[in-house]
């Protein structure tokens, strides 16, 4: 042990006892405390989550909190895996794997706007909790139909999420610096506009000249279009991978 108290060893939460060491039944449960956790971080933000404010939010002892979470990283598995409860799934895959993917992707842009503290926390160290398993066999099952490698259909996962993961991390950082602007998003637009038109007129830059009046002669296209295409397109290209490797080119 640490000094501290702490395992000074790496553990998995989950194949712990919900309580340390013996005595009465336990007054908590990880449900609970993961609960009030998540409440804190939705409030307030994942840095107002630390092992002394959960404690005190469910009423217990800090140093008592350890008995059941040993370490703040435990803590917060035990966040993404609560929130990871929130997936709907169907009792079976459509058989269409693009739009049963794509299905899960708008559901994990959502879930990430419901808590905007969870892109901060993803990582593949808190990727094995059970409901984050459960997430994994539902996608794989859902790809049965796509001729690629177990392997393949991993990596293809892995890269919904990181896009994902990255669209929304965008989305909110966006939209965090316009909350602390002191002038309207449409006012600083403008200025901007003017200035990059500015440059455009100096016949520097060609073909980015080009393609923005392309682009600004165009209605703007809603966010949540830009997010399904992008997943189509990597869609497109694991296709064409399996496709490939059906017809012996790969």
């Amino acid at each position: 042990m640490a000094a501290s108290g702490r395992p000074a060893v790496p553990g998995v939460i989950w194949v712990r006892p919900q309580r340390a060491g013996r005595g009465p039944r336990p007054a908590h449960s990880r449900e609970g405390i993961a609960a009030e956790a998540v409440r804190v971080a939705d409030e307030e933000g994942i840095d107002a989550v630390s092992m002394r404010r959960v404690a005190a939010g469910i009423g217990a002892g800090t140093m008592s909190l350890y008995n059941y979470v040993p370490r703040k990283e435990d803590l917060y598995e035990l966040m993404v895996d609560a929130v990871s409860a929130e997936y709907v799934y169907p009792q079976r895959p459509s058989g269409d794997w693009r739009a049963d993917l794509l299905d899960l992707a708008r559901q994990s842009r959502a879930l990430m706007h419901r808590h905007p503290w969870l892109p901060r926390l993803l990582s593949p160290v808190y990727g094995f909790s059970p409901h984050a398993l459960r997430y994994l066999e539902h996608s794989l099952a859902c790809m049965d139909g796509l001729a690629l490698a177990a392997a393949r259909k991993v990596e293809l996962i892995a890269s919904v999420n990181g896009t994902v993961t990255t669209f929304v991390a965008s989305e909110l950082d966006a939209a965090e610096r316009v909350r602390g602007l002191p002038w309207t998003e449409a006012q600083e637009a403008e200025v901007r506009g003017a200035y990059l038109a500015e440059q455009m007129a100096t016949g520097a830059y060609p073909r980015l000249a080009a393609a923005l009046a392309e682009s600004l002669g165009a209605p703007p296209e809603p966010l949540d279009a830009v997010f399904d295409r992008m997943l189509l397109r990597l869609f497109d290209s694991f296709e064409a991978e399996a496709e490939a490797e059906a017809g012996g080119g790969g």
